[in-house]
């Protein structure tokens, strides 16, 4: 009886850690079929958008930040700031993605942001409520995508009072994707 015990909690233990290592790598991300909304914002709150191709995206069905996306664009990043107004994000961070989506390496990305060779802007204020898009691009034509919280976000979901600078949660509406 006792071996029995034994191997019904070695068994239930492995079942419980494929399922958790399931659920956080492969179960709630979804790519993304159809248009991906990619564009640059301005400070002043205009969209550009962004020439982008070979776009592959996944997001996740669990949270907003599961977003992540990679893509070719044909910009030249002299012009953003002169010719086209952006917002930049010197402290974007990127976050990890699943390792089946191999077109996504976050220390890589945050290396190349280190170094200047690439650079973030914010793509899209308010994604999802309290949540920015932001895209990383390079002078050799490769981007990426990722949701980050914003201070909106960080207020919200910390309990602090959010203030009037942040959209109303009762009536937002979130981006959908393509819809631009």
């Amino acid at each position: 009886m006792g071996k029995f015990a034994v191997i019904l909690i070695v068994l239930s233990a492995f079942a419980a850690g494929a399922g958790l290592w399931y659920a956080q790598t492969r179960g709630y991300y979804d790519r993304v079929d159809g248009p991906v909304t990619l564009t640059l914002a301005g400070p002043e709150g205009g969209l550009t958008t962004l020439p982008a191709t070979d776009v592959e995206a996944i997001s996740s069905i669990s949270s907003p930040l599961g977003f992540r996306a990679c893509f070719q664009h044909q910009l030249a990043l002299e012009a953003l700031g002169r010719e086209i107004t952006v917002e930049p994000r010197p402290e974007a961070a990127p976050t990890i993605a699943p390792g089946w989506f191999d077109c996504y390496d976050a220390a890589y990305l945050g290396e190349m942001l280190a170094t200047g060779e690439a650079r973030a802007f914010t793509a899209y204020p308010n994604a999802a409520f309290g949540v920015d898009r932001i895209v990383a691009l390079t002078a050799d034509g490769r981007g990426w995508a990722w949701h980050e919280l914003n201070d909106c976000g960080e207020k919200s979901y910390d309990g602090t009072v959010t203030g009037d600078t942040c959209p109303d949660r009762a009536s937002f509406t979130p981006l959908i994707e393509g819809s631009l």
